[in-house]
């Protein structure tokens, strides 16, 4: 072992990324060499054997790392919040948002629709409706406003 370790060590490193790693892959190989000593037919081909059993065991290690869980503190996926997915709340939330818009000035109802529903900018808003960007910042912010302080909206969203 001791005349041999250096080329095996080589291998063992060409199998993993960090020496430690490697070291007690070695380590391993040779241990199961070890136990198995009593079935090596011909010793002369140890070599073999030991780079075989480095291989099988690098092989085993990875198949298990796949598995590995970690424990955390917060599970990694948000729990679902209730009714959101569910087709009958999300209707009834869009049913609501348009009564309100429809509560809402056709003029900021226009800006509205055309800045969120069809999702253009405010640059291309103001000249589809002719006036400037200002005008659609100021009157899109008064809107929102409006919109959230929309007691129908409120009882949906909770």
């Amino acid at each position: 072992m001791r005349a041999r370790q250096p080329v095996l060590l080589r291998t063992a490193r060409s199998l993993t990324a960090n020496p430690s790693d490697a070291e007690d892959l070695l380590q391993t190989a040779l241990t199961k060499t070890y136990v198995a000593w009593e079935r090596i037919e011909d010793h002369r081909a140890l070599d073999g054997y030991v780079r075989r059993a480095l291989v099988n065991t690098r092989t085993s290690q990875w198949r298990k790392r796949k598995v590995d869980e970690f424990v955390c503190d917060e599970p990694p996926e948000p729990e679902p919040q209730a009714g959101a997915d569910d087709p009958a709340e999300r209707q009834a939330l869009r049913d609501a948002m348009w009564r309100a818009i429809m509560k809402l000035p056709a003029r900021q109802r226009a800006m509205v629709v055309l800045r969120y529903y069809e999702d253009l900018s405010e640059a291309q808003t103001a000249e589809v409706l002719g006036v400037s960007v200002g005008t659609v910042k100021s009157a899109v912010s008064r809107a929102l406003g409006k919109l959230r302080e929309d007691s129908e909206l409120g009882l949906v969203r909770r």
